[in-house]
């Protein structure tokens, strides 16, 4: 991995693609950049595609101090800035969702979409999952968080038809083994200080897709349409799959529609 050097810490990313406008994805709550690996090469043949470790995770470099979804956000145009990229198209999921929306609140100017997958707009209300992810969210932070990872992360379905062993092994990649305790508080904290529901209203006018799950044990469904409403002129699609894993699930969908979302936005600033 690269790194750039963005305020107090050394950001790891990595690039694909040579041509076309840029793409910058955000990954979500404790997990690495490279989970992204199954949209790269669909997104590379047509954009230059980044991907990064947020604070607190992976092979970033940062000073553990309270983390805050403008400073992640300020990371991430900082990582633009680095590149020399003057737009790009701003993807998030999960926490990488709202990270994604602190960016095109703080740096409209510099997105050419948003695409907003699995996540919310704040609130006591969103930040709490259903009783059952609950369970397994503190399962997966436990001791032993492999099996309540994969339950909370993927549906019934493809867990009977997976191999087990590889899905564990991916899974400890993309999450890495060197993330704190103290590091995931502090993400988690950003996460529960989140909340752009009174300030959406002022992205009117950029192109924005956002993507729910049928059902998600994490993130409730409803939020992402709750989230879409806030937005004027978002699109709204449902991903025919029940969990929060859904770029592993699901990554050619995935893919497909912010290949479409792109091309439909740059048509528009084009025109």
């Amino acid at each position: 991995m690269q790194h750039a050097p963005i305020d107090d810490a050394r950001i790891a990313f990595e690039s694909a693609g040579a041509d076309g406008t840029p793409v910058l994805l955000i990954m979500g709550f404790a997990v690495r950049g490279l989970a992204w690996r199954r949209q790269v090469p669909l997104l590379a043949e047509n954009h230059q595609v980044t991907w990064f470790d947020n604070r607190g995770v992976g092979k970033t470099e940062a000073r553990l101090r309270p983390f805050s979804m403008a400073r992640f956000a300020d990371d991430a145009i900082g990582l633009l800035d680095h590149l020399g990229h003057e737009t790009a198209h701003i993807v998030g999921i999960s926490m990488g969702g709202m990270i994604a929306q602190h960016v095109a609140l703080r740096h409209r100017d510099r997105c050419r979409s948003l695409s907003l997958i699995a996540t919310h707009s704040g609130g006591l209300r969103a930040v709490l999952p259903p009783r059952a992810g609950i369970n397994l969210f503190l399962k997966a932070n436990g001791s032993d968080p492999a099996m309540a990872t994969m339950r909370l992360l993927m549906s019934p379905s493809h867990l009977e038809t997976c191999d087990t062993d590889q899905l564990i092994a991916d899974l400890q990649m993309e999450f890495g083994d060197n993330m704190s305790r103290r590091a995931r508080l502090a993400q988690l904290a950003a996460i529960l200080r989140h909340d752009t529901r009174k300030r959406l209203h002022a992205l009117s006018g950029l192109p924005t897709l956002v993507m729910q799950p049928a059902a998600d044990r994490l993130v409730r469904s409803s939020h992402s349409a709750a989230l879409a409403a806030r937005i004027p002129g978002a699109k709204l699609i449902t991903v025919p799959v029940v969990g929060h894993g859904l770029l592993r699930e699901r990554p050619k969908v995935i893919a497909h529609a912010l290949r479409d979302h792109f091309a439909a936005a740059d048509g528009a600033l084009d025109a």
